[in-house]
Protein backbone atom coordinates (compact mmCIF):
# COMPACT_ATOMS: atom_id res chain seq x y z
CA UNK A 1 0.00 0.00 0.00
CA UNK A 2 1.78 3.13 -1.23
CA UNK A 3 1.18 5.89 1.31
CA UNK A 4 3.35 8.65 2.73
CA UNK A 5 4.31 9.52 6.28
CA UNK A 6 2.53 12.28 8.19
CA UNK A 7 4.17 14.72 10.61
CA UNK A 8 1.93 16.12 13.35
CA UNK A 9 3.43 18.90 15.49
CA UNK A 10 6.89 17.41 15.01
CA UNK A 11 5.73 13.84 15.66
CA UNK A 12 6.45 11.51 12.73
CA UNK A 13 4.02 8.75 11.79
CA UNK A 14 5.67 6.37 9.30
CA UNK A 15 3.68 5.06 6.34
CA UNK A 16 3.67 1.48 7.67
CA UNK A 17 3.55 0.00 11.16
CA UNK A 18 3.11 -3.45 12.66
CA UNK A 19 1.17 -3.50 15.96
CA UNK A 20 2.67 -5.36 18.94
CA UNK A 21 2.01 -9.08 18.59
CA UNK A 22 0.37 -8.74 15.18
CA UNK A 23 1.57 -10.56 12.10
CA UNK A 24 0.06 -7.93 9.81
CA UNK A 25 1.54 -4.68 8.56
CA UNK A 26 -0.80 -1.69 8.60
CA UNK A 27 -0.80 1.41 6.40
CA UNK A 28 -1.17 4.92 7.79
CA UNK A 29 -4.79 5.91 7.13
CA UNK A 30 -4.33 9.35 8.69
CA UNK A 31 -3.01 11.36 11.62
CA UNK A 32 -3.81 14.53 13.51
CA UNK A 33 -3.55 16.43 16.75
CA UNK A 34 -5.87 16.12 19.74
CA UNK A 35 -6.31 19.23 21.84
CA UNK A 36 -8.73 21.30 23.88
CA UNK A 37 -9.72 24.95 24.06
CA UNK A 38 -8.54 26.16 27.48
CA UNK A 39 -9.07 29.82 28.41
CA UNK A 40 -9.30 30.76 24.76
CA UNK A 41 -6.16 28.89 23.70
CA UNK A 42 -5.99 25.61 21.79
CA UNK A 43 -3.79 23.36 23.92
CA UNK A 44 -2.34 20.30 22.16
CA UNK A 45 -2.14 17.13 24.24
CA UNK A 46 -1.44 14.26 21.84
CA UNK A 47 -0.71 13.41 18.23
CA UNK A 48 -2.67 10.42 16.95
CA UNK A 49 -1.92 8.15 14.01
CA UNK A 50 -4.56 5.69 12.79
CA UNK A 51 -3.41 2.61 10.89
CA UNK A 52 -5.47 -0.01 9.03
CA UNK A 53 -4.47 -3.38 7.66
CA UNK A 54 -4.46 -3.65 3.85
CA UNK A 55 -7.69 -5.67 3.87
CA UNK A 56 -9.53 -2.49 4.88
CA UNK A 57 -9.24 -1.00 1.38
CA UNK A 58 -11.40 -3.49 -0.55
CA UNK A 59 -13.87 -3.64 2.34
CA UNK A 60 -14.31 0.15 2.40
CA UNK A 61 -14.25 0.38 -1.40
CA UNK A 62 -17.48 -1.62 -1.64
CA UNK A 63 -19.43 1.30 -0.20
CA UNK A 64 -17.22 4.38 -0.31
CA UNK A 65 -15.30 4.22 -3.59
CA UNK A 66 -15.88 7.37 -5.64
CA UNK A 67 -16.62 9.59 -2.64
CA UNK A 68 -14.60 12.78 -2.24
CA UNK A 69 -12.57 13.59 0.85
CA UNK A 70 -15.20 16.13 1.89
CA UNK A 71 -17.98 13.57 1.50
CA UNK A 72 -16.14 11.04 3.64
CA UNK A 73 -15.17 13.62 6.25
CA UNK A 74 -18.77 14.73 6.74
CA UNK A 75 -20.32 11.25 6.88
CA UNK A 76 -20.40 9.60 10.32
CA UNK A 77 -21.31 6.31 8.64
CA UNK A 78 -17.90 6.19 6.93
CA UNK A 79 -16.01 6.42 10.21
CA UNK A 80 -18.43 3.93 11.76
CA UNK A 81 -17.52 1.50 8.97
CA UNK A 82 -13.84 2.01 9.79
CA UNK A 83 -14.51 1.33 13.48
CA UNK A 84 -16.64 -1.79 12.91
CA UNK A 85 -15.02 -3.13 9.74
CA UNK A 86 -13.84 -6.73 9.62
CA UNK A 87 -10.15 -5.85 9.62
CA UNK A 88 -7.50 -4.99 12.18
CA UNK A 89 -6.86 -1.39 13.22
CA UNK A 90 -4.04 0.21 15.19
CA UNK A 91 -3.56 3.63 16.75
CA UNK A 92 -0.43 5.23 18.12
CA UNK A 93 -1.07 8.10 20.51
CA UNK A 94 2.11 10.10 21.14
CA UNK A 95 2.13 12.62 23.97
CA UNK A 96 2.79 16.30 23.35
CA UNK A 97 2.10 17.29 26.97
CA UNK A 98 2.62 15.18 30.10
CA UNK A 99 -0.40 13.19 31.26
CA UNK A 100 -0.78 10.61 33.99
CA UNK A 101 -2.25 7.25 33.15
CA UNK A 102 -5.26 7.99 35.31
CA UNK A 103 -5.91 11.30 33.55
CA UNK A 104 -5.77 9.61 30.18
CA UNK A 105 -7.83 6.51 31.02
CA UNK A 106 -10.46 8.49 32.92
CA UNK A 107 -11.09 10.70 29.88
CA UNK A 108 -11.14 7.78 27.43
CA UNK A 109 -13.58 5.72 29.52
CA UNK A 110 -15.74 8.81 30.09
CA UNK A 111 -15.96 9.22 26.32
CA UNK A 112 -16.73 5.51 25.87
CA UNK A 113 -19.59 5.62 28.39
CA UNK A 114 -20.94 8.79 26.76
CA UNK A 115 -20.92 6.98 23.40
CA UNK A 116 -22.72 3.95 24.83
CA UNK A 117 -25.33 6.17 26.44
CA UNK A 118 -25.82 8.18 23.24
CA UNK A 119 -26.43 5.00 21.24
CA UNK A 120 -28.91 3.68 23.76
CA UNK A 121 -26.73 0.91 25.10
CA UNK A 122 -25.07 2.21 28.22
CA UNK A 123 -22.69 -0.05 30.16
CA UNK A 124 -25.43 -2.65 30.03
CA UNK A 125 -23.63 -5.76 31.21
CA UNK A 126 -21.16 -6.73 33.89
CA UNK A 127 -18.70 -7.60 31.10
CA UNK A 128 -18.39 -3.97 30.01
CA UNK A 129 -17.96 -2.85 33.61
CA UNK A 130 -15.18 -5.40 34.13
CA UNK A 131 -13.51 -4.38 30.86
CA UNK A 132 -13.57 -0.68 31.80
CA UNK A 133 -12.08 -1.56 35.20
CA UNK A 134 -9.30 -3.57 33.60
CA UNK A 135 -8.61 -0.74 31.14
CA UNK A 136 -8.20 1.73 34.01
CA UNK A 137 -5.97 -0.68 35.96
CA UNK A 138 -3.59 -0.99 33.00
CA UNK A 139 -3.08 2.78 32.98
CA UNK A 140 -3.13 3.45 36.74
CA UNK A 141 0.63 3.12 37.44
CA UNK A 142 1.72 4.90 34.27
CA UNK A 143 2.90 8.44 33.57
CA UNK A 144 3.35 9.60 29.98
CA UNK A 145 5.95 12.34 29.39
CA UNK A 146 6.09 14.17 26.05
CA UNK A 147 7.34 11.85 23.32
CA UNK A 148 6.07 8.64 24.90
CA UNK A 149 3.33 6.64 23.21
CA UNK A 150 0.17 4.70 23.97
CA UNK A 151 -0.56 1.91 21.50
CA UNK A 152 -3.97 0.36 20.82
CA UNK A 153 -4.59 -2.64 18.57
CA UNK A 154 -8.21 -3.42 17.70
CA UNK A 155 -8.99 -6.92 16.43
CA UNK A 156 -12.12 -7.68 14.39
CA UNK A 157 -13.04 -10.21 17.08
CA UNK A 158 -13.26 -7.42 19.66
CA UNK A 159 -9.96 -7.76 21.49
CA UNK A 160 -8.34 -4.46 22.52
CA UNK A 161 -4.59 -4.74 23.12
CA UNK A 162 -2.97 -1.91 25.08
CA UNK A 163 0.80 -1.34 25.02
CA UNK A 164 3.18 1.50 25.87
CA UNK A 165 6.41 2.86 24.44
CA UNK A 166 8.93 5.30 25.92
CA UNK A 167 9.17 6.98 22.52
CA UNK A 168 7.47 6.80 19.13
CA UNK A 169 8.67 3.26 18.40
CA UNK A 170 6.31 0.29 18.31
CA UNK A 171 7.45 -2.80 20.26
CA UNK A 172 7.22 -6.14 18.48
CA UNK A 173 5.35 -7.82 21.30
CA UNK A 174 3.79 -7.20 24.68
CA UNK A 175 0.71 -5.42 25.86
CA UNK A 176 -2.43 -6.31 27.79
CA UNK A 177 -5.36 -7.83 25.91
CA UNK A 178 -8.90 -6.92 26.97
CA UNK A 179 -11.56 -9.09 25.37
CA UNK A 180 -14.66 -6.94 25.07
CA UNK A 181 -16.04 -5.90 21.68
CA UNK A 182 -18.08 -2.89 22.90
CA UNK A 183 -15.01 -1.41 24.62
CA UNK A 184 -12.73 -2.24 21.69
CA UNK A 185 -15.01 -0.36 19.30
CA UNK A 186 -15.78 2.48 21.72
CA UNK A 187 -12.10 3.36 22.25
CA UNK A 188 -11.58 3.80 18.50
CA UNK A 189 -14.97 5.51 18.20
CA UNK A 190 -13.82 8.01 20.85
CA UNK A 191 -10.95 9.00 18.54
CA UNK A 192 -12.54 9.06 15.07
CA UNK A 193 -16.29 8.67 15.65
CA UNK A 194 -19.01 11.29 15.33
CA UNK A 195 -17.80 13.02 18.50
CA UNK A 196 -14.18 11.91 18.10
CA UNK A 197 -11.48 13.78 19.98
CA UNK A 198 -9.34 14.44 16.90
CA UNK A 199 -11.19 16.18 14.04
CA UNK A 200 -7.78 16.71 12.42
CA UNK A 201 -7.15 12.96 12.29
CA UNK A 202 -10.60 12.43 10.77
CA UNK A 203 -9.92 14.97 8.01
CA UNK A 204 -6.57 13.31 7.32
CA UNK A 205 -8.17 9.84 7.11
CA UNK A 206 -10.91 11.09 4.79
CA UNK A 207 -8.39 12.69 2.42
CA UNK A 208 -5.97 9.77 2.34
CA UNK A 209 -8.55 6.97 2.15
CA UNK A 210 -10.45 8.80 -0.59
CA UNK A 211 -7.26 8.78 -2.68
CA UNK A 212 -6.60 5.10 -1.94
CA UNK A 213 -10.11 4.17 -2.99
CA UNK A 214 -9.66 6.12 -6.24
CA UNK A 215 -6.64 3.96 -6.94
CA UNK A 216 -8.65 0.81 -6.20
CA UNK A 217 -11.39 1.90 -8.59
CA UNK A 218 -8.84 2.73 -11.30
CA UNK A 219 -7.22 -0.72 -10.93
CA UNK A 220 -10.63 -2.39 -11.18
CA UNK A 221 -11.47 -0.41 -14.32
CA UNK A 222 -8.12 -1.35 -15.89
CA UNK A 223 -8.69 -5.03 -15.09
CA UNK A 224 -12.13 -4.94 -16.71
CA UNK A 225 -10.72 -3.23 -19.81
CA UNK A 226 -7.80 -5.68 -20.09
CA UNK A 227 -8.45 -8.89 -18.12
CA UNK A 228 -5.03 -10.20 -19.13
CA UNK A 229 -3.38 -7.43 -17.07
CA UNK A 230 -5.17 -8.36 -13.84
Amino acid sequence: MAVSEVVVDGVVFPPVARPPGSGRSHFLAGAGVRGLEIDGDFVKFTAIGVYLEDAAVPVLANKWSGKTADELASDAAFFRDVVTGDFEKFTRVTLIRLLTGEQYSDKVTENCVAYWNATGGGVCTDAEGVAVGKFKEVFKPETFPPGSSILFTYSPAGVLTVAFSKDSSVPESGGVAIENKPLCEAVLESIIGEKGVSPAAKLSIAARVSELLKGTAADADAARADPASA
